[in-house]
């Protein structure tokens, strides 16, 4: 392999090899570090099995993984450990990231006990070169992935970014890791609350993730036979939700099932919100809006479920488990290639690469003309407008 970023692993200042103890004594083999950042998600096990596999029995390189994203490598020592390929064995199927995850706290602004903030970029980047590292793989969504390409621009880091994301909202890419699990327990609920609302004659509403866009809702809402879905790329109307529940009710079905967004917006174009355990506001509680609204004008029964994380853990569905085996090694092998700065992207039923600033430049939202909407409304469900 003729690659400058292999020739020798990073070297302290007074020319001795650094980290060495942590890949075996062997302190000329290439070595790469991966790191999950952003919320978990199903599959990210997967990735980081794969990237070890690649790594390891393909090219011969010792992998580091990185834990809770780049607060690991704002600690003195730096949290990382060797991933060998009998520490990936049996996580394959395993929800979560072994490596520990972090999706708060700017490494740019990041907040100190005292309330203050500081800019932790020497630190991590200091830390990533004396770790020894001769390339970064890093698995995220769009804001992480946006995160650590300005880090490895400013630190001459060479990097890959591999998308993963139970909203599905990375561009430039059909899927990302977690999202096909996310569809999968969303369809179950709604599978489910099908007995319970016929049962009461009840209108249920399942509100889901999805942040800004609202793949999970008409996807799941789609396979688990909603008669309203509500994403926040298509304006609703109040009267519109009301009528489809009296058509119900007058074709004889005596309940329905409403699936909503998180980031549908009430009737005052307004965000609903919750506050976090951490002061942060996050997207939450449009349905308990919606139902009372419902309520109010139908006379209906109606009560709310909230996936909330559910949706992010759990055994991952045997897709994202191929899709993110397929991205592990890809971007293992981009490295060998030395193609940085690029991002692995499932497109035309096989996996592709493009460049990375291309995939964070926008976020890919539901399109209303699209596919997925057209068969709603064949289906005669009721998109709120």
């Amino acid at each position: 392999m003729n690659s400058r970023v292999f020739r020798s692993v990073a070297r302290s200042l007074d020319g001795q090899p650094l980290g060495a103890e942590l890949s075996s004594g062997e302190g000329s083999k290439p070595r790469i570090g991966v790191l999950t950042s952003g919320g978990d998600c199903a599959g990210l096990n997967a990735a980081v099995r794969a990237i070890v596999h690649r790594a390891v029995s393909t090219y011969q390189w010792d992998v580091l993984g990185i834990e809770q994203s780049t607060h690991g490598l704002m600690s003195s020592p730096p949290k990382v450990r060797q991933l060998r390929l009998d520490d990936v064995d049996g996580i394959l199927t395993a929800g979560g990231t072994i490596l520990g995850t972090a999706n708060y706290g700017s490494p740019f602004a990041y907040p100190q006990p005292d309330g203050t903030v500081k800019d932790m970029t020497g630190t991590i980047l200091e830390n990533y070169h004396q770790l020894g590292l001769s390339a970064l793989i890093g698995i995220g969504g769009d804001g992480s992935l946006s995160i650590l390409r300005k880090l490895a621009n400013q630190g001459n880091i060479p990097f890959v970014g591999i998308p993963k994301t139970i909203d599905n909202d990375v561009g430039v890419t059909e899927r990302a890791i977690g999202f096909s699990t996310a569809v999968n327990i969303a369809t179950e609920a709604v599978d489910r609350l099908h007995f319970t609302a016929a049962s009461h004659s009840r209108v249920i509403i399942l509100e889901v993730m999805g942040r800004d866009a609202g793949h999970i809702a008409i996807s799941a809402g789609i396979a688990g036979g909603a008669d309203v879905i509500l994403i926040p790329e298509i304006p609703y109307n109040l009267e519109k939700i009301a009528a489809k529940i009296h058509q119900n009710q007058t074709l004889g079905k005596n309940y329905s099932l409403v699936v909503v967004a998180e980031a549908v917006r009430n009737e005052n174009n307004e965000a609903v919100v919750a506050s976090s355990g951490q002061g942060q506001n996050r997207l939450g509680g449009i349905g308990q809006v919606l139902a009372e609204r419902i309520n109010d004008s139908t006379g209906a029964d109606t009560r709310v479920i909230v996936l909330g994380h559910l949706q992010r853990g759990g055994t991952p569905s045997p897709f994202d488990r191929l899709t993110a085996s397929a991205f592990g090694v890809a971007a293992v092998d981009l490295i060998a290639q030395e193609r940085f700065d690029r991002m692995v992207t499932w497109q035309d039923r096989e996996v592709k690469d493009v460049a990375l600033a291309d995939a964070i430049q926008d976020y890919a939202a539901v399109d209303p003309s699209g596919t997925l909407v057209k068969t709603a409304r064949g289906l005669g469900i009721c998109l709120g407008d």
